[in-house]
């Protein structure tokens, strides 16, 4: 793997002259440090000891001014390094962003959202307080401990030795720690990831809890993630609990042998009083070095497992080939399948289509037909390439899918999903999402067409209307007349509608049918439907069963067939008599 460090400073690097400012601050900082101890020692001999009392005011001025220039240097270079770790944040984020939107797919279907949120959120935070935090301390600390031993033996060489014997356990421990600590924070990062996939999950379906009246069992489960995550983190404490106690008591321990084996040395004459005040004043820089380094040996563990966690996302590839060429010719609209089988890419030997062979002419409509589970979406999906086939060819106006740009193909392919989406937007972005420079005219012909405009203006503000998170607020038959008009608006030359009037009423849907033939008559128009009556008009039919095209044809040539087709229009259509004869019924009844 990849050192964490040297990854790290591809984004802190551009902000190199802040880092060289700020490591120039540190040093300085450091070397001004050994003043005030002594000058603590110079107050001991020579103003208290040898009664040179003019020297007072000169020492304390200079205690004090060295003091306050520290103060102010140290108060820069912390500025300095969380500008470091913003500017290297924000291009992080950026990247990640970047490639989650180059991804296809087969990503999204391995990855939960919650978990790319973790990785977003969470771990990037771990890489920013490790730039602006854990990097001046660790400098500090190797810094402080340096030139306190340095300083230190230029005192008194032997106390020196006494107290440097310490630090080999000391360094054992931490080696130790970091050892354990490395697994454990991965972990963490695991657990967290998972609570908050579970969240995300369960607020995005919190109506259908409440209509299943599932609080109790989504509250259990919440537990058991939270349980989990409790635990990792009292496994990263049980690693603190084992390890800092000795750390702090080692720190401690050097004050007990400055004090004990120092006085032994001034009662002998090998150093002065002042001398042994000067250098228990250096003891802190000691102390402290050993006191954290614990605590950033924790931290850097924790960036370690975050960088893991977002390299993995940044090294991710889509599994679809980018096409050589990124021309971008105008789509007539001729769409044609060559024996196309395709599985999906975590299930390799269960296959979902098979032997698919039709041809589609510009401007011609294609109806849909097939059970759930046929494969009529994921065949949908081969055309604007979010997948490609395990064999054969998908062609568009002659041309394999795989040698288009995909941008290029999707900018004149429009899919209006199953999967209703809204952005937490106004209704007017949301329409004019997929073309932005579309005139308020078109925008609104075009919602007529789908039949939402009149819903629409009836709304307090309007087009202005911002709607909730995914359309909360808004009905099924909303939602899907305006993901319509979206699609429309973007004006596509191959329209791909699946299942997009399934919640409106028949009378609204043939009214969308009837409107959608005057603006759709030039282009390609695919239309799956479980209604045949939204199918009855296309010119050619193809009827899908088990991932096969079971019968093709027109509505009337289908009906002659007498297959599945029919069998499925005669069950419709009682279907409607009935129900025609039941409210007939009731309003007898009521009359």
């Amino acid at each position: 793997m990849e050192n964490p460090y040297r990854w790290i400073w591809q984004y802190a690097r551009r902000s190199r002259w802040q880092i060289w400012l700020a490591s120039g601050l540190i040093i300085l900082n450091a070397v001004s440090v050994v003043v005030v101890p002594l000058i603590g020692g110079l107050l001991v001999d020579q103003v208290i000891t040898q009664r040179h009392l003019e020297r007072l005011v000169p020492l304390l001025v200079t205690m004090v001014g060295v003091t306050l220039l520290r103060t102010i240097m140290r108060y820069g270079y912390i500025m300095l390094w969380e500008r470091v770790g913003q500017n290297a944040l924000f291009d992080l984020r950026h990247d990640l962003f970047a490639k989650l939107q180059s991804l296809d797919y087969p990503f999204f279907t391995r990855v939960t959202n919650g978990d790319l949120m973790a990785r977003l959120t969470g771990d990037t935070d771990a890489i920013r307080h490790f730039l602006c935090w854990v990097t001046y301390n660790t400098a500090e600390c190797l810094l402080w401990f340096l030139t306190a031993i340095v300083v230190m033996a230029r005192i008194s060489w032997p106390l020196t030795v006494a107290l440097v014997l310490v630090t080999p356990l000391i360094g054992w421990l931490t080696t130790r720690m970091s050892r354990e600590a490395h697994q454990v924070f991965f972990n963490i990062r695991q657990s967290f990831a998972r609570l908050n996939a579970m969240v995300e999950e369960n607020i995005s379906g919190n109506r259908v809890v409440r209509a299943f009246a599932r609080e109790s069992y989504e509250i259990h489960k919440f537990q058991q993630y939270n349980q989990d995550y409790r635990d990792q983190n009292m496994a990263s404490a049980a690693v603190s609990r084992r390890y800092l106690p000795a750390l702090d008591f080692l720190a401690a321990c050097l004050a007990v042998i400055v004090l004990l084996f120092g006085s032994w040395l001034v009662i002998q004459r090998q150093m002065t009083l002042g001398d042994l005040v000067a250098f228990n004043g250096f003891l802190w820089l000691l102390n402290q070095p050993m006191r954290m380094s614990g605590w950033l040996i924790n931290d850097i563990q924790r960036f370690s497992a975050a960088t893991i966690k977002i390299k993995s996302l940044l090294e991710a590839q889509p599994t679809l080939t980018p096409a050589q060429s990124q021309s971008a010719p105008a789509i007539q609209g001729a769409v044609r399948f060559e024996h196309v089988d395709f599985a999906f890419p975590d299930a390799p030997a269960v296959p979902v289509l098979m032997d698919i062979d039709f041809a589609v002419q510009p401007g011609q409509t294609v109806g849909i037909l097939g059970e759930t589970g046929s494969g009529k979406t994921t065949l949908m999906n081969l055309i604007a390439r979010f997948y490609d086939p395990t064999r054969g060819r998908v062609l568009v106006d002659g041309r394999d899918v795989r040698h288009w740009s995909e941008a290029a193909l999707r900018n004149q392919i429009t899919i209006v999903t199953q999967d209703l989406f809204l952005f937490s937007d106004s209704i007017n972005d949301n329409i004019n999402y997929g073309n932005p420079v579309a005139t308020p005219a078109f925008i609104r012909r075009m919602a007529t067409v789908a039949d939402a405009h009149d819903f629409i203006t009836a709304l307090a503000d309007g087009y202005d209307t911002v709607v909730g998170e995914r359309g909360v607020g808004l009905s099924g038959g909303q939602k899907q007349r305006i993901s319509l008009t979206r699609a429309l608006v973007k004006n596509p030359r191959i329209l791909i509608l699946d299942d997009t009037t399934s919640a409106l009423d028949m009378e609204t849907e043939a009214t969308i049918q009837r409107r959608l033939q005057a603006v759709t008559r030039h282009k390609t128009v695919f239309i799956i439907a479980s209604r045949i009556a939204s199918l009855r008009q296309a010119d050619q039919i193809l009827v899908l069963r088990h991932g096969r095209i079971v019968a093709r044809g027109t509505h009337e040539q289908l009906i002659a067939q007498n297959g599945y087709y029919a069998e499925t229009y005669r069950r419709q259509l009682g279907a409607l008599t009935t129900t025609k004869g039941g409210r007939a019924h009731d309003h007898a009844e009521h009359g």
